[in-house]
């Protein structure tokens, strides 16, 4: 059975870039006679707001949007999460680094898909562990897993390099978790056999792809869709005001007849969807 699910995190107002991906999500499972699930990401403790998930609701359900089984709440899930960095580390996987991010700029080894890539300054150190951030020692990781594939639905089979990333982190000084921790456990914990998410998270699956080979977690399918951007091509995002969802609604907008349009690819002036990913990207 196809599940699949729509992940958002309450640190802002949905925008239509988030209907077009809930829609995907959604459809993908009803048109396979599966089940699509909803899971709220609020463990970013600085910026998530639980205020914001009756408003998250309320614009899915105004899509037309509906979904199987309870919500899902990260915040829920934290022990999985320590559970799984205690197995990381009793691998020799992981180790403690307090680099701020100026000290990450200054010395990093280029920039790889999240950013300025680590160059391992506080691998082999004696780094007092309190507080601070716990890297993977990539270069192991990968020696221990060997070679791995996972399958995108559009961009068909891909050799898994996670060592592009670096050395992330994946237990957060400020937060119980990193997203490629705690979506990976959280798609297993879930049953969730269609990862869909946007193509701008395709990167995302090789480091996610060598995680579940280390956890011995059960290996989906995923689906890049493309992204709803502006006409400069930047994506939508919260923190530039693109339109709340929750505005449209309160102006009287009829939810299901934005729906059919998103399904339709019909959009607002303005905006359109970016190519997404190539075979073999």
């Amino acid at each position: 059975m196809t599940v699949t699910r729509f992940a958002p995190s309450p640190n802002g107002l949905l925008h239509l870039g988030h209907a077009y991906a809930a829609v995907v999500a959604h459809d993908l499972a009803r048109g396979r006679g599966g089940r699509f699930l909803l899971r709220i990401e609020d463990i970013d403790g600085t910026r998530s707001r639980a205020g914001l998930v009756p408003e998250i609701l309320a614009d899915l359900e105004w899509l037309g949007l509906s979904w199987d089984g309870p919500v899902v709440f990260q915040s829920r899930r934290l022990a999985s999460y320590a559970g799984a960095g205690e197995r990381l580390k009793a691998m020799g996987l992981l180790y403690p680094c307090r680099c701020t991010r100026a000290e990450v700029l200054a010395a990093a080894r280029g920039v790889g898909p999240d950013g300025p890539v680590y160059p391992g300054t506080c691998r082999g150190r004696d780094v007092d562990p309190d507080g601070a951030a716990w890297r993977l020692d990539m270069a192991r990781a990968a020696d221990l897993a060997g070679p791995l594939e996972w399958t995108d639905e559009l961009a068909g089979v891909q050799r898994a390099e996670p060592e592009r990333f670096g050395d992330v982190v994946l237990l957060r000084k400020e937060a119980p978790a990193s997203y490629h921790l705690a979506a990976t456990l959280d798609d297993a914990a879930d049953g969730v056999t269609l990862v869909t998410r946007g193509a701008d998270l395709f990167a995302a699956s090789h480091v996610h792809r060598l995680l579940q080979a280390l956890l011995g977690l059960p290996v989906p399918v995923w689906h890049h869709h493309a992204l709803l951007v502006e006409a400069d091509g930047r994506k939508l995002a919260k923190r530039r005001g693109s339109p709340a969802l929750a505005d449209l609604r309160r102006a009287g907008q009829d939810g299901r007849t934005l729906g059919q349009a998103l399904r339709q690819a019909r959009f607002p002036a303005g905006l359109s969807l970016s190519a997404g990913v190539e075979a073999g990207a």
